[in-house]
Protein backbone atom coordinates (compact mmCIF):
# COMPACT_ATOMS: atom_id res chain seq x y z
CA UNK A 1 0.00 0.00 0.00
CA UNK A 2 1.66 3.69 -1.36
CA UNK A 3 1.98 6.12 1.81
CA UNK A 4 -0.14 8.80 1.91
CA UNK A 5 2.98 11.35 1.17
CA UNK A 6 3.60 8.97 -1.74
CA UNK A 7 0.61 9.52 -3.50
CA UNK A 8 0.42 13.43 -2.50
CA UNK A 9 4.26 13.76 -4.08
CA UNK A 10 2.91 11.60 -7.35
CA UNK A 11 -0.20 13.60 -7.97
CA UNK A 12 1.83 17.09 -7.69
CA UNK A 13 4.48 15.86 -10.19
CA UNK A 14 1.78 15.15 -12.61
CA UNK A 15 -0.38 18.13 -11.96
CA UNK A 16 3.49 19.99 -12.96
CA UNK A 17 3.36 17.84 -16.10
CA UNK A 18 0.27 17.86 -17.09
CA UNK A 19 0.32 20.70 -19.03
CA UNK A 20 3.73 20.25 -20.80
CA UNK A 21 1.77 16.71 -21.62
CA UNK A 22 -1.31 18.44 -22.89
CA UNK A 23 0.67 20.67 -25.50
CA UNK A 24 2.99 17.85 -26.72
CA UNK A 25 6.79 16.91 -26.19
CA UNK A 26 8.25 19.06 -29.04
CA UNK A 27 8.80 22.70 -28.16
CA UNK A 28 7.89 25.44 -30.99
CA UNK A 29 10.90 26.63 -32.74
CA UNK A 30 11.08 30.09 -33.22
CA UNK A 31 13.50 31.51 -36.18
CA UNK A 32 13.98 35.09 -34.44
CA UNK A 33 15.39 38.52 -35.76
CA UNK A 34 15.06 39.73 -32.85
CA UNK A 35 17.62 39.51 -29.61
CA UNK A 36 16.77 36.85 -27.62
CA UNK A 37 16.67 38.92 -24.20
CA UNK A 38 13.97 40.98 -25.77
CA UNK A 39 11.68 38.10 -26.81
CA UNK A 40 12.01 35.94 -23.65
CA UNK A 41 9.84 37.60 -21.48
CA UNK A 42 6.99 37.03 -23.45
CA UNK A 43 7.49 33.40 -24.69
CA UNK A 44 8.21 32.82 -20.93
CA UNK A 45 4.78 33.96 -20.36
CA UNK A 46 3.48 31.93 -23.33
CA UNK A 47 4.79 28.95 -21.74
CA UNK A 48 3.34 29.65 -17.93
CA UNK A 49 0.01 30.28 -19.55
CA UNK A 50 -0.36 27.29 -22.08
CA UNK A 51 2.48 24.82 -21.13
CA UNK A 52 3.72 24.89 -24.83
CA UNK A 53 7.71 25.13 -24.89
CA UNK A 54 9.44 27.37 -27.09
CA UNK A 55 12.85 27.53 -28.31
CA UNK A 56 14.55 30.39 -29.72
CA UNK A 57 17.36 30.86 -32.35
CA UNK A 58 18.38 33.92 -32.80
CA UNK A 59 20.43 35.67 -35.88
CA UNK A 60 19.80 38.38 -38.85
CA UNK A 61 16.14 38.75 -40.07
CA UNK A 62 17.25 38.92 -43.71
CA UNK A 63 19.99 35.73 -43.42
CA UNK A 64 16.79 33.57 -41.63
CA UNK A 65 14.47 34.35 -43.95
CA UNK A 66 17.20 32.86 -46.44
CA UNK A 67 17.68 29.63 -44.13
CA UNK A 68 13.46 29.65 -44.36
CA UNK A 69 13.80 28.96 -48.37
CA UNK A 70 16.61 26.48 -48.04
CA UNK A 71 15.39 24.57 -45.40
CA UNK A 72 12.20 24.22 -47.08
CA UNK A 73 9.77 21.52 -45.63
CA UNK A 74 12.98 20.37 -44.11
CA UNK A 75 12.95 23.01 -41.71
CA UNK A 76 12.56 22.81 -37.69
CA UNK A 77 11.01 25.93 -37.46
CA UNK A 78 7.47 26.73 -36.53
CA UNK A 79 7.41 30.71 -36.49
CA UNK A 80 9.56 33.43 -37.87
CA UNK A 81 10.17 36.63 -35.44
CA UNK A 82 11.23 39.40 -37.44
CA UNK A 83 12.35 43.14 -36.04
CA UNK A 84 11.42 44.31 -39.58
CA UNK A 85 8.92 44.49 -41.85
CA UNK A 86 10.48 43.99 -45.11
CA UNK A 87 11.75 40.67 -44.34
CA UNK A 88 8.66 39.39 -43.12
CA UNK A 89 7.16 40.53 -46.31
CA UNK A 90 9.99 39.16 -48.38
CA UNK A 91 9.22 35.95 -46.91
CA UNK A 92 5.24 36.10 -47.71
CA UNK A 93 6.34 36.63 -51.71
CA UNK A 94 8.25 33.59 -51.38
CA UNK A 95 5.65 31.50 -50.30
CA UNK A 96 7.18 30.62 -46.70
CA UNK A 97 4.18 30.99 -44.15
CA UNK A 98 0.58 29.86 -43.65
CA UNK A 99 -2.30 32.55 -43.19
CA UNK A 100 -3.24 34.00 -39.85
CA UNK A 101 -6.74 33.21 -39.08
CA UNK A 102 -8.92 36.35 -39.27
CA UNK A 103 -9.85 36.71 -36.20
CA UNK A 104 -6.23 36.60 -35.16
CA UNK A 105 -5.77 40.06 -36.85
CA UNK A 106 -9.05 41.86 -36.39
CA UNK A 107 -7.77 43.87 -33.69
CA UNK A 108 -4.54 44.95 -35.68
CA UNK A 109 -4.55 47.94 -37.93
CA UNK A 110 -4.49 47.11 -41.94
CA UNK A 111 -1.44 48.36 -42.20
CA UNK A 112 0.27 46.55 -39.90
CA UNK A 113 0.22 43.17 -41.53
CA UNK A 114 0.67 42.06 -44.80
CA UNK A 115 -2.92 42.13 -47.30
CA UNK A 116 -2.85 38.54 -47.69
CA UNK A 117 -2.64 37.55 -43.64
CA UNK A 118 0.63 35.67 -43.87
CA UNK A 119 2.01 38.16 -41.09
CA UNK A 120 1.47 40.51 -38.39
CA UNK A 121 3.20 43.31 -36.92
CA UNK A 122 3.53 43.44 -32.77
CA UNK A 123 5.06 46.37 -32.16
CA UNK A 124 6.46 49.50 -33.84
CA UNK A 125 9.36 52.23 -33.81
CA UNK A 126 9.88 55.78 -35.31
CA UNK A 127 13.24 56.27 -36.77
CA UNK A 128 14.14 59.93 -34.66
CA UNK A 129 16.86 61.97 -34.61
CA UNK A 130 18.94 62.36 -31.14
CA UNK A 131 20.66 64.86 -30.60
CA UNK A 132 23.15 66.08 -27.79
CA UNK A 133 21.73 69.42 -26.06
CA UNK A 134 24.92 70.50 -25.15
CA UNK A 135 26.25 70.53 -28.49
CA UNK A 136 27.84 74.27 -29.50
CA UNK A 137 26.25 76.50 -32.59
CA UNK A 138 24.38 73.32 -33.56
CA UNK A 139 22.08 74.63 -36.65
CA UNK A 140 17.97 74.32 -36.23
CA UNK A 141 17.31 70.93 -37.47
CA UNK A 142 13.12 69.01 -37.78
CA UNK A 143 13.99 66.82 -40.67
CA UNK A 144 16.19 63.63 -41.48
CA UNK A 145 17.08 65.75 -45.15
CA UNK A 146 18.61 68.18 -42.72
CA UNK A 147 21.69 65.83 -42.19
CA UNK A 148 23.18 66.29 -45.81
CA UNK A 149 22.62 69.76 -45.15
CA UNK A 150 26.56 70.81 -45.67
CA UNK A 151 26.31 72.56 -42.25
CA UNK A 152 26.23 69.30 -40.96
CA UNK A 153 29.32 68.11 -42.23
CA UNK A 154 31.34 66.05 -39.68
CA UNK A 155 28.61 66.18 -36.95
CA UNK A 156 26.45 63.26 -37.67
CA UNK A 157 26.35 59.83 -36.97
CA UNK A 158 24.43 56.98 -38.63
CA UNK A 159 24.32 53.38 -38.68
CA UNK A 160 25.79 51.34 -42.08
CA UNK A 161 23.78 50.51 -44.72
CA UNK A 162 23.85 47.44 -44.15
CA UNK A 163 21.84 47.49 -41.49
CA UNK A 164 17.84 46.33 -41.87
CA UNK A 165 16.13 49.51 -40.38
CA UNK A 166 18.67 51.56 -42.45
CA UNK A 167 17.36 50.31 -45.27
CA UNK A 168 13.97 50.50 -44.18
CA UNK A 169 13.95 53.70 -43.83
CA UNK A 170 15.66 54.35 -47.44
CA UNK A 171 12.69 52.36 -48.49
CA UNK A 172 10.46 54.88 -46.79
CA UNK A 173 12.17 57.76 -47.97
CA UNK A 174 12.05 56.76 -51.77
CA UNK A 175 8.31 56.19 -51.60
CA UNK A 176 7.75 59.13 -49.25
CA UNK A 177 9.71 61.63 -51.25
CA UNK A 178 10.89 60.18 -54.29
CA UNK A 179 14.29 58.84 -55.74
CA UNK A 180 15.71 62.55 -56.45
CA UNK A 181 15.67 63.41 -53.18
CA UNK A 182 16.61 60.33 -51.65
CA UNK A 183 19.71 59.79 -54.07
CA UNK A 184 20.61 63.53 -52.55
CA UNK A 185 20.18 62.82 -49.15
CA UNK A 186 22.30 59.84 -49.04
CA UNK A 187 24.99 61.73 -51.13
CA UNK A 188 24.89 64.56 -48.22
CA UNK A 189 24.89 61.71 -45.44
CA UNK A 190 28.09 60.10 -47.24
CA UNK A 191 29.95 63.16 -47.16
CA UNK A 192 28.72 64.69 -43.92
CA UNK A 193 29.46 60.93 -41.83
CA UNK A 194 33.14 61.14 -43.29
CA UNK A 195 32.72 57.94 -45.35
CA UNK A 196 31.97 56.11 -42.30
CA UNK A 197 29.07 54.15 -39.98
CA UNK A 198 28.22 52.96 -37.00
CA UNK A 199 27.93 48.89 -36.99
CA UNK A 200 24.98 49.61 -34.02
CA UNK A 201 22.41 52.29 -33.06
CA UNK A 202 23.50 52.01 -29.38
CA UNK A 203 27.17 53.25 -30.58
CA UNK A 204 24.99 55.92 -32.31
CA UNK A 205 23.66 57.15 -29.30
CA UNK A 206 27.07 56.54 -27.21
CA UNK A 207 28.87 58.63 -29.09
CA UNK A 208 26.19 61.46 -29.28
CA UNK A 209 25.85 61.22 -25.45
CA UNK A 210 29.38 61.29 -25.29
CA UNK A 211 30.02 64.88 -27.65
CA UNK A 212 31.79 63.01 -30.04
CA UNK A 213 28.93 63.61 -32.55
CA UNK A 214 26.15 66.11 -32.32
CA UNK A 215 23.32 64.49 -33.75
CA UNK A 216 22.27 60.85 -34.94
CA UNK A 217 19.54 59.32 -36.99
CA UNK A 218 18.36 55.84 -34.66
CA UNK A 219 15.31 53.64 -33.85
CA UNK A 220 13.29 56.14 -30.80
CA UNK A 221 13.84 52.90 -28.56
CA UNK A 222 17.49 53.37 -28.08
CA UNK A 223 17.15 56.90 -27.05
CA UNK A 224 14.50 55.60 -24.38
CA UNK A 225 17.13 53.02 -23.10
CA UNK A 226 20.07 55.09 -22.81
CA UNK A 227 17.95 57.46 -20.58
CA UNK A 228 16.93 54.77 -18.76
CA UNK A 229 20.57 53.52 -17.56
CA UNK A 230 21.78 57.02 -17.96
CA UNK A 231 18.93 59.86 -17.03
CA UNK A 232 21.59 62.42 -17.17
CA UNK A 233 22.21 62.27 -20.21
CA UNK A 234 22.93 65.34 -22.47
CA UNK A 235 20.59 64.12 -25.21
CA UNK A 236 16.88 64.80 -26.67
CA UNK A 237 15.14 62.75 -29.43
CA UNK A 238 13.59 65.11 -32.50
CA UNK A 239 10.36 63.14 -34.35
CA UNK A 240 11.35 64.35 -37.83
CA UNK A 241 9.73 65.87 -40.59
CA UNK A 242 6.48 66.44 -38.65
CA UNK A 243 5.60 70.20 -40.61
CA UNK A 244 2.85 71.12 -42.54
CA UNK A 245 3.73 69.54 -45.86
CA UNK A 246 6.57 67.43 -44.56
CA UNK A 247 6.07 63.27 -45.41
CA UNK A 248 5.77 62.23 -42.05
CA UNK A 249 8.12 60.24 -39.81
CA UNK A 250 9.13 57.10 -41.28
CA UNK A 251 7.86 53.86 -39.50
CA UNK A 252 8.47 50.23 -38.50
CA UNK A 253 7.62 47.25 -36.95
CA UNK A 254 8.00 43.69 -35.24
CA UNK A 255 6.53 41.30 -36.64
CA UNK A 256 5.54 37.51 -36.57
CA UNK A 257 4.72 34.77 -39.18
CA UNK A 258 3.75 30.82 -39.26
CA UNK A 259 5.85 28.65 -41.19
CA UNK A 260 4.57 26.84 -44.06
CA UNK A 261 6.16 23.60 -42.77
CA UNK A 262 5.67 24.06 -39.65
CA UNK A 263 5.23 20.58 -37.76
CA UNK A 264 2.83 22.11 -35.33
CA UNK A 265 0.82 24.52 -36.23
CA UNK A 266 -1.82 24.64 -34.31
CA UNK A 267 0.24 25.04 -31.72
CA UNK A 268 1.77 28.02 -33.23
CA UNK A 269 -1.30 29.90 -33.72
CA UNK A 270 -1.99 29.94 -29.78
CA UNK A 271 1.51 31.98 -29.92
CA UNK A 272 0.59 34.42 -32.23
CA UNK A 273 -2.96 34.81 -31.11
CA UNK A 274 -1.08 35.16 -27.46
CA UNK A 275 1.56 37.93 -28.90
CA UNK A 276 -1.26 40.24 -30.45
CA UNK A 277 -3.21 39.80 -27.23
CA UNK A 278 -3.51 42.74 -25.13
CA UNK A 279 -1.36 41.27 -22.57
CA UNK A 280 1.07 39.79 -25.07
CA UNK A 281 1.34 43.09 -26.66
CA UNK A 282 2.21 45.02 -22.96
CA UNK A 283 4.85 41.81 -22.56
CA UNK A 284 6.30 42.43 -26.34
CA UNK A 285 5.93 45.84 -27.21
CA UNK A 286 7.40 47.02 -23.61
CA UNK A 287 10.16 44.79 -23.38
CA UNK A 288 11.99 47.20 -26.16
CA UNK A 289 10.05 50.25 -25.64
CA UNK A 290 8.26 50.27 -28.76
CA UNK A 291 5.01 51.20 -29.41
CA UNK A 292 2.09 48.33 -29.43
CA UNK A 293 0.08 48.01 -32.67
CA UNK A 294 -3.32 46.66 -30.76
CA UNK A 295 -5.08 49.61 -30.18
CA UNK A 296 -6.08 50.25 -26.48
CA UNK A 297 -2.70 49.19 -24.97
CA UNK A 298 -0.73 51.58 -22.56
CA UNK A 299 2.64 52.67 -24.29
CA UNK A 300 5.71 51.96 -22.16
CA UNK A 301 6.32 55.34 -20.10
CA UNK A 302 8.43 58.48 -21.11
CA UNK A 303 7.78 57.72 -24.93
CA UNK A 304 6.13 60.66 -26.65
CA UNK A 305 2.32 59.70 -28.19
CA UNK A 306 2.01 57.45 -31.03
CA UNK A 307 -1.13 59.30 -32.16
CA UNK A 308 0.37 62.79 -32.23
CA UNK A 309 3.01 61.69 -34.86
CA UNK A 310 2.55 62.35 -38.57
CA UNK A 311 3.43 59.23 -39.50
CA UNK A 312 4.61 58.36 -43.77
CA UNK A 313 1.82 57.33 -45.45
CA UNK A 314 4.00 54.27 -46.63
CA UNK A 315 2.23 50.89 -46.02
CA UNK A 316 4.48 48.07 -44.07
CA UNK A 317 3.51 45.48 -47.02
CA UNK A 318 5.86 47.55 -49.22
CA UNK A 319 9.03 47.51 -46.97
CA UNK A 320 10.03 44.22 -48.61
CA UNK A 321 8.43 44.75 -52.11
CA UNK A 322 10.71 47.75 -52.57
CA UNK A 323 13.45 46.28 -50.69
CA UNK A 324 15.18 45.96 -53.93
CA UNK A 325 15.56 49.45 -55.16
CA UNK A 326 16.26 50.68 -51.87
CA UNK A 327 19.17 48.87 -51.77
CA UNK A 328 20.39 49.29 -55.26
CA UNK A 329 20.14 52.99 -54.37
CA UNK A 330 22.32 52.86 -51.17
CA UNK A 331 24.62 50.90 -53.61
CA UNK A 332 24.82 53.30 -56.20
CA UNK A 333 25.62 56.08 -53.96
CA UNK A 334 28.12 54.28 -52.09
CA UNK A 335 26.95 54.41 -48.53
CA UNK A 336 29.52 52.55 -46.39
Amino acid sequence: MKSPVRVLIAALVWALLLPAAMAGDDPLVVYSGRSDVFVRPVMARFTEKTGIEVVVHAGSATELVNKLRLEGPRTDADLFLSNDAGSLQLGASHDLFLTLPGDLLADIPANYHDEAGQWTGLSARARVLVVNTEAQDLPEIGSVFDLAREDMRGRIAVTNSANESFVAGVTIYLEAAGEQATRAWLEGLRRNAGGSAYARHRQVVNDVAAGRRDVGLVNHYYVARHLDDNPDAPLRMIIPDQGEGQMGVAWNVAGVAVSRHSSRPEAAMKLVAFLVSAEGQEIFAGANHEYPVRPGVPVAGGLPPADEMHVADVPMSLLGSRRARAVDLIEAVGMP
